[in-house]
């Protein structure tokens, strides 16, 4: 029999998550501009994203041991059934009440909660679902995913949050969350439990033991860990000074601003069918991947002395690099994990990409109360250099070896 990555398994999660990924893609965009456009303040939009991203601190570490023992499907099958009919109740709510600070801070907070333990699920149980061979193919498609359906959706996004609000938007996205945990539920797949699946207090400290034993004698693992949450943190800090720039300075909108995303999603999703299609040979990756950071950082911080038109360039340049780097680190991270640790490894990688991330944004919008958006994001990007430079590439004999191992 002629193997193939789209198995019926495959299929089904690919499906569930473009089915969540659409009205996913909207409230992103929708909830990025809200607090700013309510408050006008970077600081304001900084400290509410902080206090929304506390469950991704805190609960990927304390869940971590139950997921690598018990099935982790129902899980991610649950908790879609369980956000979609939250979203649904909030767009009802909305249709008839006006959207309060106070509120919205309530429902990201419940809503990362969800995604929290759910992303920990999916990333843990994704790589069972990939047919033996095809990891670089599986993990490109999934990489492909969410940028192809925001070059979509971004732009309908723009028009309904400004012509009807938000409460379209949570109710569509509660639809087809509870669409894609009904497809999820036709997945079969053999997971390993202990126990009998019953809880123990002593096994899961035992098991945070076994976690960090595990990291420690993993120094490539331990730099990856370390730098990846610095450098998407920058990243991430930046992104509300963008759109703050978006909204204040002359000749930009919202509507353009969705095309400037999109642009980046459209160098992604072209990205993402090269990677497909060529496989990159294994001792190449580690250099890659390093071509691409370093690129990453030097076209962030020119962004936003550009035009408009060469902006969109900028970002598509990005996209397209953006995705060839991430598919061959998260493919060469997850397949040199054992299962049995991966839910734990993940976990403490999870909540460094929420810790993080959440200092710097923090950070870097007090710095927008004081100083030009431009200069901030300039200042940001550049100073990326350092911890690529000391973690990673001086760390490189540790490093290289898990981007270019076969498998």
């Amino acid at each position: 029999m002629r193997q193939t990555l789209w198995t019926k398994n495959f299929t089904i999660i690919t499906l569930g998550t473009v089915i969540s990924a659409i009205g996913g893609v909207a409230m992103s965009f929708a909830l990025g501009f809200v607090v700013f456009d309510t408050t006008g303040s970077t600081l304001a939009t900084a400290l509410f994203t902080a206090v929304s991203a506390l469950p991704r601190v805190l609960l990927p570490v304390l869940l971590s041991p139950y997921l690598d023992n018990f099935r982790r499907k129902p899980v991610i099958v649950g908790l879609d059934y369980l956000l979609g009919a939250i979203y649904l109740l909030v767009g009802w709510y909305l249709a008839g009440h006006t959207f309060g600070l106070g509120l919205y801070t309530a429902v990201s907070l419940v809503a990362n909660t969800i995604g929290a333990v759910y992303s920990l699920a999916y990333t843990s149980l994704y790589p069972n679902l990939i047919p033996q061979g095809f990891a670089q193919k599986g993990y490109t498609v999934s990489g492909m995913l969410y940028p192809t359906v925001t070059v979509v959706m971004t732009p309908v996004a723009s028009v309904l949050y400004d012509q009807v609000g938000l409460w379209p938007i949570c109710v569509g996205e509660g639809i087809l969350l509870l669409l894609a945990a009904t497809v999820e539920t036709r997945i079969k797949v053999e997971e390993r439990t202990v126990k009998g699946g019953r809880f123990s207090f002593r096994d899961y400290l035992r098991d945070f033991r076994e976690g960090f034993a595990y990291l420690r004698k993993e120094p490539g693992l331990l730099r990856i860990y370390g730098y990846m949450p610095i450098t998407q943190g920058i990243s991430e800090a930046t992104e509300p000074l963008i759109r703050a720039w978006f909204r204040t300075a002359p000749g930009l909108d919202i509507t353009m601003y969705a095309w400037f995303t999109t642009a980046q999603f459209v160098g992604r999703t072209i990205g993402g069918l090269v990677h497909y299609k060529f496989t990159i040979p294994p001792e190449k990756r580690f250099g890659l991947s390093n071509v691409v950071y370093v690129a990453y950082n030097l076209m962030d911080a020119v962004l936003l002395w550009l035009g408009f038109p060469l902006m969109l360039v900028n970002r598509g340049i990005c996209g397209f690099l953006g995705i060839n780097s991430a598919t061959l680190r998260e493919s060469s991270v997850q397949n040199h994990l054992p299962d049995d640790m991966r839910a734990k490894i993940n976990a403490v990688f999870n909540a460094l990409y929420a810790l993080v991330p959440t200092l710097l944004t923090v950070a870097v919008g007090a710095l927008g109360e004081v100083l030009d958006y431009r200069l901030c994001v300039t200042a940001a990007s550049l100073l990326g250099f350092f911890p690529w430079y000391l973690i990673l590439w001086r760390g490189r004999r540790d490093v290289a070896p898990i981007y270019n191992r076969p498998y």
